[in-house]
This record gives structure tokens, C-alpha cells and sequence, in this order.
């Protein structure tokens, strides 16, 4: 049995939940259209191009979840899954994880996105167990930080690593799939890299070190 851990945004899902929230909350008037529309294309920009900060990301993806109630934001993301994250599940990647749970390997995503917007979609892909970047939450209501270190970059690692400790696992025969530059720090330390469709830095990357690359679209 080895690990089989999924990067979610452009890996597992045809597009990326993330910035897809933050359009739902746009069409849906759940926020000032414009200003949140331009601040949230110009953070995922930042993204593609390694240049985001990661803090003053999270805590303006965290900010709406903050001015409502669990119960809203529930309803809300049952929405969400159905108009946004649906038309983007994409088969192979079902049949790929599928794969995994058949050899006896131990499922996992590490997504950069907050857990709220995450867990749900990893349970569509039948994966309970999910690392994301978690939003404080206080009197079960979100307060709009973060709360510990962001699963972003190095910060996958590091939550990794206290994962498999927490969890009494290894990295023996481990696989990682990404489609992201920003995941190099991952991709580097397990046995099995595997990029998917991944964006033009990565594939460079994987031509070097004689990665694997594979398209789940």
C-alpha cells in the first residue's frame, strides 16, 4: 500500500474551485461584483505566474465566508457544487483514483484552496481525507484568518509531513499528481511524480527530470 496524493485545482477537477467561488459568489450578488471580480482575477494571475501572497489571498477568499452563517454557506456550496463543480468532474480522474483504491493505496488531496470550498469536492471524488488551507473558525462561524500554515507551495510539505507523522505513514512508493509549478517542493520528495496537464513551467520541468505527464481531460 502506498500513498496516492492529488493536487485538486486543474488535476483532479477540469478548472479551479477556488477562483470558481469566487465567480459563483459575483454571479450570485453574494459580493460587490466588481471589485471582488477584479481582485480575484488578478490574485489567480498571480498564481499562474508564482508571484501570489498567499496570506492576503486566503484572507480575501476567507472574508465572505466570515459575514455569513454556516447554515448559508452550506446552502450556498450545495449550489455551488451543482452549477460550478459538476460540469468540471472529469471521468478519467475519477477512474484514476478509483485505480488507486483498487491496488490498496491510501487516497489523499493537498489542495491550496480553504477546506470549506474543498472537502465536499473530495468526497464527490470519493476521497474522505483532504489537507487544505484552514479558515478560523470561532463559535462555528469563520472570522476571516487563517488558521496554521497555508497548504500552498512549502506549505504542503510541511503539512504533509505533520500529517504523516499524525498518521504513522511514509512516503515509500508515493505518488503526487499536479498540474503546478507552485507543487514542485512536493513533487521533488515523492517517488512517483506525475504531472497532469500541467502548465508550461512544469512541463519544462518534467522534460528534465524525466517525469511522467498525463491528461485527465
Amino acid at each position: 500500500m502506498a500513498l496516492a496524493i492529488f493536487d485538486l485545482d486543474n488535476t483532479l477537477l477540469g478548472g479551479d474551485s477556488d477562483y470558481l467561488w469566487g465567480e459563483f459568489l459575483v454571479k450570485n450578488g453574494y459580493v460587490n461584483a466588481e471589485t471582488f471580480a477584479a481582485q480575484n482575477a488578478q490574485f489567480y494571475e498571480d498564481y499562474k505566474t508564482g508571484n501570489l501572497d498567499i496570506m492576503a489571498y486566503q484572507r480575501f477568499a476567507l472574508k465572505p465566508l466570515s459575514e455569513q452563517s454556516m447554515d448559508t454557506l452550506n446552502e450556498w456550496h450545495k449550489q455551488f457544487m451543482e452549477t460550478f463543480i459538476e460540469p468540471i468532474v472529469l471521468p478519467k480522474a475519477l477512474a484514476l483514483v478509483e485505480e488507486h483504491k483498487t491496488k490498496g493505496d491510501r487516497v489523499i488531496i493537498i489542495t491550496a484552496t480553504n477546506t470549506f470550498v474543498t472537502r465536499r469536492i473530495g468526497l464527490r471524488y470519493g476521497i474522505a481525507e483532504l489537507l487544505g488551507t484552514n479558515g478560523e473558525i470561532i463559535n462555528n462561524r469563520y472570522t476571516g484568518e487563517v488558521d496554521g500554515i497555508p497548504t500552498f507551495q512549502e506549505g504542503k510539505v510541511t503539512r504533509l509531513n505533520e500529517w504523516l507523522k499524525k498518521e504513522n505513514e511514509s512516503l515509500e512508493g508515493s505518488y503526487f499528481y499536479s498540474d503546478s509549478f507552485n507543487d514542485l517542493p512536493l513533487l521533488e520528495i515523492v517517488d512517483h511524480p506525475v504531472v497532469v496537464d500541467g502548465d508550461e513551467k512544469l512541463l519544462a520541468i518534467a522534460k528534465e527530470k524525466n517525469w511522467p505527464s498525463i491528461s485527465l481531460r
